[in-house]
């Protein structure tokens, strides 16, 4: 792995993100085009297309032997060790019916493992940047993970994959955590709960079942400000998987978070 290749993507990254939002901001409210992506009910707007070009472009230019994979282009170019992953309207159903909750997120992975991660939120000009080795900032501060002395009086994230829909063992464990914790939060943008997490703004996160190019910024952000990324049985996450079950937490909620989730999805 060559860190001067990991730089040179944080500087590109920074600076694209910024463009890329920043057409979000402009079009916010006032965009053109939306129209139904899948039997989900996912939508895509110009604005999803628009930033999408805007990166692909500039990081074909700098890293033209990287493969890329982008939530509305697919993937580009030949298999490598280097593969990004774009999202360039996170939250776009939001976006769409004028909730100001969406971000722009790019991850850079070496061998299926993030190495850097970065998240623009442009409503608010927050700017979450994460790299292997090097901790998590927003806005060029350093953020950290907080534990609670009580996690079940906390804020509980929850992220489930578009095609999970009302699967029965998702719909008792969400209902589960709903009664459990003091909230339960869908923002329906995950690399901003992701942020949250890493900030100390949320106590945890479960995800059900949802791999894309919105996942693993965040989870590289949990984990370089400290925090803790797990399956269902306890076990570390690490590479890439088609269907994903995770916990993320401070390390001290481990034990309890497991617990609740198996409690969750025998109820």
């Amino acid at each position: 792995m060559d860190n001067k290749v990991i730089q040179s993507a944080r500087e590109l990254s920074v600076r694209v993100v910024r463009e890329a939002g920043l057409i979000a901001k402009e079009k916010f409210d006032n965009f053109i085009e939306v129209r139904s992506k899948d039997e989900f009910g996912d939508v895509v707007t110009e604005v999803d297309f628009l930033a999408e070009d805007i990166i692909i472009k500039q990081i074909q230019a700098t890293f033209p032997e990287h493969q890329i994979h982008s939530e509305e282009a697919g993937a580009i170019g030949a298999q490598s060790d280097w593969l990004w992953l774009i999202d360039p309207l996170d939250g776009t159903n939001n976006f769409a019916i004028g909730l100001p909750v969406f971000s722009t997120s790019i991850t850079l992975m070496y061998r299926r493992e993030p190495v850097l991660g970065v998240v623009y939120e442009p409503l608010t000009d927050r700017l979450f940047v994460s790299m292997i080795g090097q901790g998590t900032t927003c806005n060029n501060r350093p953020i950290q993970m907080k534990s609670n002395p009580n996690i079940f009086k906390g804020n509980i994230g929850w992220i489930q994959g578009h095609k999970v829909q009302n699967d029965i063992r998702a719909v008792k464990l969400r209902q589960y955590i709903d009664i459990k914790f003091k909230r339960m939060m869908r923002l329906w943008a995950p690399t901003l709960q992701w942020c949250m997490l890493a900030k100390g703004d949320i106590d945890g996160i479960v995800l059900y079942n949802s791999e894309g190019d919105d996942l693993y910024s965040g989870i590289l952000m949990v984990k370089e400000a400290g925090g803790i990324v797990i399956d269902f049985e306890g076990n570390p996450f690490t590479g890439m998987n088609e269907e994903p079950y995770i916990i993320a937490c401070h390390p001290a909620h481990k034990e309890d978070l497991i617990r609740m989730v198996r409690e969750g999805l025998r109820s």
